[in-house]
Parts: structure tokens; C-alpha cells; sequence
């Protein structure tokens, strides 16, 4: 098999300062509303959830404490709209699921969402798309509607990044059998992340889902989506950023369109935690780049 990696870094360059986060704050002083509260309401808007997990156990666990009472990271995707949205860009799999932060610090009466604008994805898969908006305006209603009292805002503008939002690699098959391909890819990504620390929390087949929605049709041959975070990487930027949740755990796509001879991987780069969330205390950054990194030489191994 002829293996070719290509290492491809596109965005909307990031020259100029915009919020990227959509934050809201809920009054919930007696613990009322719960991340599976927060679930429910996403539920009731037709989105799908992939995975919601609890935070502060491993953080007791690993590193002795925690400064919250609910830290939690939720991975949605609307049932339609995403499915809709990969067929017609297939690297918006690098958000799809997409991140919901979900948080409350123990001196705190208030419970924080943290997700991405619509303009905050465009510019991250260097696209331009209704969709996008139409993603936003179901992700705010599931919101608003049912937590009436929840103030909404926008974060702070974010840091100027000009280096590439996403990490993207290609294994050009040569006429080589691609389910032999997949097999190794998905065998070798295992191996790989456990060594540097990263985790799958949730994997999903989501031609299975693309194919629900358009009457058993599907451009690819196979698109899968893994949930991946590093556990030091989230309790680090949380001490200081928590909204930066938004983009964990992180997904990576992995594809095949049936009209190529390739199978493509993504992620999107920490360098969007960097700028939207905007990260600069000195020991974030580092954990950060480390895992971009040991994100970046997995993939590199596996497709050289």
C-alpha cells in the first residue's frame, strides 16, 4: 500500500478579535439543574447526545481536588442539521458532536454553559454556511426555552491566531482495499493515544446517522467520530478558563468518500482553546501544545 501523509492546516485566518463562545449563566443556588437537566433540554430540540461526562471524580481521583461542585463535558449533534452539514462539508466532523461546557464552581450560585458561535465554526472549518446558523439558532432555543431566567452573552473577543485551526492528515490508498485501511488506522489509534495519556470516551458511526436522515444514502464508505481528551489538558485550562470546555473532549473524524481513494483524519487544533477561550497563563499553554503535539505525532505514525 502506497502511504502518503499530507499534513493540511486550513481556517478563515484569525487576524481580527471576535467572541467565540456563547456563555450563559443559570441561577441554580439549591443545585436544581443538573448536567443531565442540561441534557434533557438538548434532547427536546432533536439533538442527539454522544457523550456527557463527569469531570470532577477523575480530577479527585488524579490530581486530589477540585474547584467546582459540577464540571461536566456534553458532546451533541443535531439529528438533521449535522448530518446535513458533513454530507455537504465532510471535515465539519471535527465538530460534530460539538462541545457543551458545563460547570459551577463550589463558591458559586450560578451554573455555566459554554458552546461555539456559528461564526466561531465557520471560521474554524473555513466555511460559510446557513446551516451553521440554523445549527446555532436550535442549540440557543434548547437554551432559552428551558431555562427561561438564563442570562446569555458573548466571550470576550478572541486572541489573534494565525496558525491553522484544524490538523488534518490523508492516506492516499492507491487502489488498496479501504476496510484493511480502516481496520490498522483504528487498531494503531488505540495504541497510540493510551501512551501519551489521551482517552475515547465515546466513538460513533456516523454514516449510520447520516444515513437515518437521507433514506439509507451516504457519500462515504465509512465516517467515524471519536471522542479523545487528555485529562491534565482539561483540569489545567479549567483552573482559569473553564469556558474553554467548549472544545472538549475533542473529535476526531475519520473518513472515506466513496468518489476517493483516500481516507482523510482531523482534529481541531488547540490553538482554538488559545484564542477563543483566551488562554495565556503560562502552564495551559504548555499542556496545550504538548498534547497538540503527541495529538499530531500519533496521526503522523499512523499514516506514513
Amino acid at each position: 500500500m502506497k502511504k502518503i501523509v499530507l499534513l493540511v492546516l486550513f481556517s478563515f485566518s484569525m487576524l481580527f478579535g471576535a467572541g467565540d463562545l456563547h456563555l450563559f449563566e443559570i441561577q441554580n443556588k439549591d443545585g436544581a439543574i443538573t448536567p443531565t437537566t442540561v441534557e434533557e433540554a438538548f434532547k427536546k430540540s432533536d439533538f442527539m447526545i454522544a457523550v456527557n461526562s463527569e469531570m470532577n471524580y477523575p480530577y479527585k481521583k488524579q490530581f486530589k481536588k477540585t474547584k467546582f461542585q459540577t464540571f461536566n463535558l456534553l458532546t451533541i449533534y443535531h439529528k438533521t442539521i449535522s448530518a446535513e452539514l458533513v454530507k455537504k462539508y465532510p471535515e465539519a466532523g471535527v465538530l460534530t458532536p460539538f462541545g457543551v461546557g458545563i460547570y459551577q464552581a463550589k463558591d458559586e450560585d450560578v451554573l455555566h454553559l459554554s458552546f461555539l458561535t456559528s461564526e466561531a465554526q465557520a471560521k474554524i472549518l473555513g466555511v460559510d454556511d446557513e446551516l451553521l446558523k440554523k445549527l446555532e439558532q436550535e442549540s440557543l432555543k434548547a437554551i432559552r426555552t428551558n431555562f427561561k431566567d438564563a442570562k446569555h452573552s458573548i466571550s470576550e473577543d478572541s486572541l489573534k491566531e494565525s496558525r491553522g485551526l484544524v490538523s488534518k492528515f490523508e492516506l492516499e490508498l492507491d487502489g488498496e482495499d479501504f476496510d484493511e485501511a480502516r481496520e490498522e488506522i483504528e487498531m494503531n489509534l488505540e495504541n497510540g493515544f493510551a501512551p501519551f495519556g489521551f482517552v475515547m470516551p465515546n466513538y460513533m458511526d456516523y454514516n449510520d446517522e447520516i444515513k437515518s436522515v437521507s433514506n439509507g444514502k451516504t457519500p462515504f464508505d465509512f465516517y467515524v467520530s471519536y471522542s479523545i481528551c487528555k485529562l491534565k489538558v482539561i483540569y489545567t485550562v479549567s483552573l482559569t478558563r473553564p469556558e474553554a470546555s467548549a472544545f472538549a473532549p475533542c473529535t476526531l473524524m475519520l473518513y472515506k468518500k466513496k468518489d476517493e481513494d483516500k481516507i482523510v483524519l482531523g482534529f481541531p487544533a488547540v490553538y482554538n482553546w488559545m484564542s477563543s477561550a483566551r488562554v495565556k497563563d503560562k502552564d495551559s499553554k504548555e499542556v496545550l501544545l504538548k498534547a497538540q503535539k503527541d495529538f499530531e505525532s500519533v496521526l503522523k505514525d499512523i499514516t506514513e
